[in-house]
């Protein structure tokens, strides 16, 4: 079993909050970190029929038998159980670390521990795999476009199983359609939805355009970005903000957005093999979703806020990532194994324009050796979630 980082920043939030959920995509491994982390907790999924019908009728009894708290895997599945904790917590003696709460439906596990355990939990995300887990439990891939190709999902790195990647992602999207779509859009407008996350692939990379997603489906500009936020809340996508450092120049407002993990975004860009992402028109920005991924993962692992955007100004000049960590990081990823110095002119530019204000330059490349030069950090592919 793969030893999860985010292990730690459970343990963190557990010995504080009574409440933890642990959100993230479907098949990220959450109901495994739970147990791993709490082995001496009892364990119950509401996928067990019986389970979840006793808890539906009776919540206040039900959890009468987890004096010592629970692990409460589909938690969604039975609304009344949240107010139920939320009665148990409040309750004699506070306990930290006493429910963890887990789902694959992110959107109704969120909302319902928001409106009933305010101030009561924490949330923790999880995303599939990092390249620092795979390095640890040597299942790196060797070459970078396999990695990237493969993507990062748990079931695809378990050598006990042996799924084919076309077959896998194929169920993947048809089990997340099914179980985490329906309900939230009309049933009639599922085929229509499958092709918007097909179009949404397209443009992994790119300032949102929602006019042009909505051209491309033949929907319009509000259900695009209804149907954005679904695939967002169920962490599918994410939008990297543009930064509000102004530099004495006008900036642009349009958020970029990316897929989460590259695997996915090779899957519904159709692209059915290595030789083929290697000369995709599209390698450049499907390079910049497993970058992107890998710094997201970094920060949420350790429970820690993302805090990464983009610089772009109105003549176009860009930077691909800002990150505002302890230092301010400019951040140019680029998709070629040579650590070559006129790969760094953008960051270079974009440190000129702040000034002498400490902030550090980095190039993110897919060579395997990480270096300086000339003051510039050459970031290997296998050091990306490890940068900082």
């Amino acid at each position: 079993m793969i030893e999860r980082t985010a292990k730690d920043a459970l343990l963190r939030l557990a010995s504080q909050f009574a409440v933890i959920g642990i959100t993230g995509p479907r098949q990220s491994g959450k109901s495994t970190l739970a147990k791993m982390a709490f082995p001496e907790k009892r364990y119950v999924s509401f996928d067990d029929k019986a389970f979840r019908e006793m808890a539906a009728a009776n919540p206040m009894d039900f959890l009468l038998a987890f004096p010592n708290g629970a692990i409460i895997d589909e938690a969604q599945k039975v609304p009344e159980i949240f107010d139920a904790v939320k009665y148990y917590v409040d309750q004699g003696v506070y306990t930290p670390g006493k429910f963890i709460l887990t789902g694959s439906n992110q959107f109704n596990l969120k909302q319902n521990m928001t409106d009933s355990l305010a101030g009561r939990a924490a949330f923790l995300k999880l995303l599939p795999f990092s390249i620092e887990e795979l390095k640890h439990n040597n299942l790196l891939d060797s070459n970078v476009y396999e990695a990237i190709f493969k993507g990062f999902y748990p079931p695809l790195r378990d050598p006990d199983k042996h799924f084919t990647l076309d077959d896998w992602f194929n169920s993947y999207v048809d089990t997340y359609l099914d179980l985490d779509v329906e309900g939230q859009i009309n049933y009639s407008n599922l085929s229509v939805f499958k092709k918007f996350i097909q179009i949404c692939a397209i443009y992994s990379g790119q300032m949102l355009s929602m006019d042009s997603i909505a051209r491309g489906i033949g929907v319009s500009a509000p259900t695009v970005k209804q149907w954005l936020s679904i695939l967002e809340s169920s962490f599918l996508i994410h939008f990297l903000e543009p930064d509000c450092q102004n530099l004495g120049k006008t900036l642009v407002k349009t958020p970029k957005m990316y897929f989460m993990d590259s695997g996915l975004l090779c899957h519904l860009l159709r692209i059915e093999t290595v030789e083929e992402l290697i000369l995709h028109p599209n390698k450049g920005a499907i390079v910049e979703t497993f970058a992107l991924g890998e710094l997201l993962k970094a920060r949420l692992n350790h429970g820690k806020q993302p805090n990464l955007t983009y610089y772009r100004d109105l003549k176009g000049f860009e930077v691909d990532i800002i990150a505002d960590w302890k230092h301010t990081f400019a951040i140019e990823i680029k998709s070629t194994i040579e650590a070559e110095q006129k790969l760094s002119k953008n960051t270079r530019d974009y440190l000129t324009l702040r000034g002498e204000d400490g902030s550090r330059g980095a190039v993110f490349y897919l060579g395997d050796l990480s270096c300086n030069i000339n003051g510039i950090d050459y970031v290997s592919w296998k050091d990306w979630g490890t940068y900082q």
